[in-house]
Order: C-alpha cells, then structure tokens, then sequence
C-alpha cells in the first residue's frame, strides 16, 4: 500500500508559514493528496473495466468482425485518438462535466476497438495478460509515488520513445519484420512501465504545486481546478496501462486456432 504520509508530503504544504509543526495541517493536507490521488485510480480503474466489459460484450456479439476491417476499423481506432487530443488541447476551454463524458466516451471508444484482440487471441490469454498488466502497474504506480528520486528528468527521454515507437511501426507495416515486432513490443513495454512511474510522481507534483499556489498566488492556483486534473490524470494513467497491456499481450498472448 502506497506511503500516502511521505516525507515530502509533510513539508511546505498544508501548514502556515511559521506553524511547519502543525500537526493538523500536515493531516488534513495528507488528507487531500489521498483523497485526489484516489479519486484518479477511481476514474482511471472505472475507465480501464468499463473498456473490458464493452470489448467482451462486442466480441461476444460477433460485432467485433465488423471492426477488424474496412471503414468502421478506421473509425473505432481514430476516433479515441481524437478525443484525447481534444481533451489535451482543449481542457482549459472544456467545462469539468464536458471533459467526464469524453473521458466516458473515450472508453467505450476504446473498448469497441480493443474488441478485436478476442479475435487474435485466446481469451484466456487475455485475461493473464491483462491480470500480468495490473500487478506490474500498481507496482510501478507505487514506486513512483513512494520514491526520493526526482523522476522529471525521464520525461523527455520516454516521450522521444513513444514518438521512435510510433515511426518504427509505420515501417515495420511495409517490412513484416517479425524480428522489428519482438524489439517494437519488448521496449514498448520498458517505456510504458516508465511512463507509469513517472506519470504517478508527475501527479503527486502537481497537487503539492497547486496546494502550495493556493497559500502564495489563489487566483492563479484558481486557473487548475482539481476536477479537471482528477480526469485528465487519470486519462494519462489509463494510457499507460492500455498501451502497456496491448505490448505485453503480444508476448503473452496465445493465438486463436
């Protein structure tokens, strides 16, 4: 269980100038990054099983044939990308409700395209894998919450892999190189386990910078309302598990005969 009352939570935040001995206001702050970072595995973890039920649901139905090719395939696929995009670009224009249902509609999206890996693989595969994924991110979540170590400095580093694992797909569609797929799942994976360590530390960050911004600047801490952050991080942490999952099953996962 995460160290939810780390030394860093204790310091500079939640307790007046002059009054660092406080005692409760280090517990009512302790309070609030439990309560914020709970509520974005709440969304992230609803998000994550309401994307299985509608891919189970959709391959079940023999719908998920009609998703695996021809125009509605391009739709399924594009059509969460989009809206990530539009929450990422647009979340200081979106109301709090507007940003919930696309996070929503961004996992039945989801779920209609991820039906289709019923079809390639066993579903008792899936399951492991899936199982596989989740202990590995509650692990990785849990070390970058509970680490000293500044993890900032892998942000670009990972950023710039995802972007070489994105171009090194493209290729390997023209190449079929199967030695490419084992390398492109193997650091796919590597990265997004980094991501979620680093993604769980960014948030901490976050919360204890815009704690802070409340007692020293209040109009511009204002401009960050917390529900927003709440979706948009569990959007993040819901990314990293999905993508590390989908590489993760290409190791694990067990065709269909």
């Amino acid at each position: 269980m995460a160290n939810w009352n780390d030394n860093q939570t204790r310091q500079g935040f939640g307790v007046s100038p002059g009054q660092t001995g406080d005692v409760t206001g280090r517990t009512t702050f302790d309070a609030g990054l439990r309560k914020h970072m709970l509520s974005i595995y709440n969304y992230m973890a609803s998000a994550v099983l309401l994307t299985g039920i509608v891919a189970m649901l959709t391959a079940q139905s023999g719908l998920a044939i009609q998703f695996a090719s021809g125009p509605l395939m391009w739709l399924v696929a594009l059509s969460p990308l989009a809206i990530v995009f539009a929450m990422s670009f647009g979340r200081d224009r979106f109301s709090t409700g507007t940003l919930q249902a696309m996070f929503w509609g961004f996992a039945v999206l989801m779920g209609l395209s991820l039906s289709t890996i019923f079809l390639v693989y066993t579903g008792s595969s899936i399951a492991a894998t899936f199982f596989a994924t989740a202990g590995a991110f509650a692990g990785l979540s849990l070390f970058g919450y509970t680490t000293q170590k500044d993890l900032s400095g892998w942000g670009s580093f990972l950023i710039m892999g995802v972007i070489g694992l994105i171009i090194a797909s493209v290729i390997n569609i023209f190449l079929g190189s199967s030695t490419l797929d084992l390398a492109i799942s193997f650091i796919g994976v590597l990265i997004f386990a980094g991501l979620t360590a680093y993604d769980t530390q960014r948030l901490k960050t976050e919360y204890l910078t815009i704690q802070q911004l409340k007692m020293t600047n209040p109009s511009v801490a204002a401009a960050y309302p917390l529900g927003k952050m709440v979706i948009m991080g569990a959007l993040n942490l819901y990314l990293d598990f999905i993508n590390m999952f989908l590489f993760l099953l290409r190791f694990m996962g067990a065709a269909r005969e």
